[in-house]
Order: C-alpha cells, then sequence, then structure tokens
C-alpha cells in the first residue's frame, strides 16, 4: 500500500538529522510506493501535513492541527522531552512509536562499569592517584552475596538484568507493565513494591523512563528507605530525580554513594553541589555512547515503514498518556 510520509528535521540534533537526509533514497530503494517529503523546517512541512499519512520527527500542536489524514508519527527517540506530548496529540487517534530497544547494549555495558566501580572502590583509587597517595584497605562488595533492584525493567532494565546475574547478583526489579520476569531477574513486581524493595537492595538502578509517574520519583522519602551502605545509579531520565534530595542523601549518609549519567538540569551547572558530593560518580549523558546507533534507528523506522505499508501492527508503540 502507497501512503504519503513526512520527515522532518526541525528539533533533531545534527547526527539525526544527516541520518534523515538519507532516508528519501534508503526508502525508494525499499520501499518505492512511498511517497516521501523530507521538510527541513515547520514551514516547508506546513505546506504538505494536511496530506501526509505519517511522520518522522517532532510535530508541535500547531503543525499538527494542521494534519488531517495523519494516523502514525515515528518519535526520533526512544523518550522525546515531555512537550512532544502535547494534548491534541495525546487525545488523537494517531498512533506514536519510538526508538526503545537500540542503547541497551551500551547502557548495560555502562552501568555495570559503574557499579564495578563501586564495588572495587576505583572511584576512591581515582582520587588516590590525583593525590599520589599509595593507600588499600578500600571496602569491597562481594557481588555473589549481593542485591540489584531495577526500577524499570524494559529492554535496558533486562540487559542490565542479565550482565548483573552473570555478576552473581540477586537481581530484584519492578515494572508497572512487564508481567513475566526477563532473565536474570529472580523477582519482579508492580510499583507498589519498591519502598519494600529498596530496603534489601545494594545497588538501585533506575533505568525507568520520564512519564508522569516517575517524575520526582527518587526524593528525600525514597532515599531514606535505602541502605546507608546502598549506592543509587540512575541512566533513565534525569526528572526521575530530586537532585537536592539526593545530594542532601550523599552528605548526610543516608545512601554511601551514586552514580548519574542524566540530570534534572543538563549539563550539570558547575556550581551544583553535587559534583563535589560524597560517593558521587557523574558522566555527561554518555551511556548511550557506542557504535552501530545510526544504522539501528533507520532500521527501526524503515521495518515500521513496510509494517505500515502492509497494514501490519507497529513496533515500539508509545502509551501517549504515559509517555513511554
Amino acid at each position: 500500500m502507497s501512503f504519503k510520509l513526512l520527515l522532518l528535521k526541525t528539533g533533531l540534533g545534527n547526527g539525526v538529522a544527516r541520518m534523515v537526509d538519507g532516508f528519501p533514497a534508503l526508502l525508494a530503494d525499499r520501499l518505492p510506493e512511498v511517497e516521501v517529503h523530507l521538510a527541513a523546517d515547520d514551514d516547508a512541512a506546513g505546506a504538505v501535513i494536511a496530506d501526509v499519512d505519517a511522520a518522522f520527527g517532532v510535530l508541535g500542536a500547531e503543525l499538527f492541527a494542521k494534519a488531517e489524514r495523519l494516523r502514525w508519527i515515528q518519535s526520533p527517540q526512544a523518550g522525546p522531552d515531555p512537550a512532544y506530548w502535547h494534548p491534541a496529540l495525546v487525545a488523537s487517534d494517531v498512533v506514536v512509536t519510538n526508538m526503545r530497544g537500540v542503547y541497551s547494549d551500551h547502557i548495560g555495558a555502562h552501568v555495570m562499569g559503574l557499579l564495578l566501580s563501586f564495588a572495587r572502590g576505583l572511584h576512591i583509587y581515582r582520587d588516590q592517584q590525583r593525590e599520589r597517595r599509595w593507600a588499600s584497605g578500600i571496602p569491597t562488595v562481594h557481588l555473589p552475596e549481593a542485591t540489584a533492584l531495577i526500577v524499570g525493567i524494559g529492554g535496558i532494565g533486562a540487559e542490565c538484568a542479565r550482565l548483573c546475574h552473570a555478576f552473581g547478583l540477586t537481581v530484584l526489579a519492578t515494572d508497572p507493565r512487564v508481567g513475566d520476569a526477563p532473565p536474570g531477574v529472580d523477582e519482579l513486581a508492580g510499583p507498589e513494591a519498591l519502598d519494600e524493595m529498596l530496603s534489601r537492595a545494594d545497588f538501585v538502578i533506575v533505568t525507568a523512563p520520564e512519564t508522569p509517574a516517575t517524575q520526582g520519583l527518587f526524593d528525600a522519602g525514597r532515599f531514606a528507605r535505602m541502605r546507608p551502605d546502598a549506592v543509587f545509579i540512575n541512566i533513565g531520565r534525569g526528572p526521575v530525580v530530586v537532585l537536592d534530595d539526593l545530594n542532601a542523601a550523599l552528605r548526610a549518609g543516608t545512601i554511601a554513594g551514586a552514580a548519574l549519567d542524566v540530570f534534572e538540569i543538563e549539563p550539570l551547572p558547575a556550581e551544583h553541589p553535587l559534583w563535589d558530593a560524597p560517593g558521587m560518580l557523574i558522566t555527561p549523558h554518555v551511556a548511550t555512547a557506542g557504535p552501530y546507533l545510526s544504522e539501528r534507528w533507520t532500521e527501526v523506522f524503515l521495518d515500521n515503514c513496510a509494517r505500515f505499508a502492509q497494514g501490519e501492527a507497529l513496533n515500539n508503540v508509545v502509551d501517549k498518556a504515559n509517555w513511554f
């Protein structure tokens, strides 16, 4: 089945925009029946939006209101900004799909790097090296006797669970949608079990997306439920964690350490107290870094284009009201 497709470059980073520039040729080769319109900005998109059946990109409320035939939007991200989910889009029958699943191996490796740094005291030895100080005796965590709690057991969480299991950890997990425990998960429960599970975990690993239910999920109350020797790791979305509460928990010894790759405010301001909070590891939103991402993004999109053309179910369909 032929359909009209809008490729909109507004709001895309340079790397994704360059990838989108290559989509027309790829679609012409794989799905020549698709009529492709590449738009550099909203003005160009506005000239064709009334007649398109599908779109790739970020469609704001004003542009979306002009769409008369639109049935599917492919988000260029796994978890776009909350502003993406304007009321008209959420209330509509338009199906939205995202890019979840393309980062799991890269992020899983990043999480394990952070976890192992704390388990072996590498973050402390790093600081001692800078001081040219030779001092041993840093406590270690014997991973086969440790427990990891993964908050959000989608593709990324499942990969973290697999890796944690391979190192011998007992793995707990919470998730609002997953009903069957993925390989490596010893105990799976819904979000209502989070507070109880926090008290059992040596490592709390957050891979949850930003949704209305997860904004500010980890605040002073949640850190108070963790053990004082526990470590908190967040590679999900920054707004899931209240940074001031995390800073206070680290300085009060409520928890032993934390590692963040995503932040409530990005870039994290140079004057923010978390930079020198005790037991703090910071990476600048790089957990997704790795090879083959453009190829994976492209394949997710082209596969969904083929499915749309055939009237088949799309992959990575989003619950629009909950943003993921």
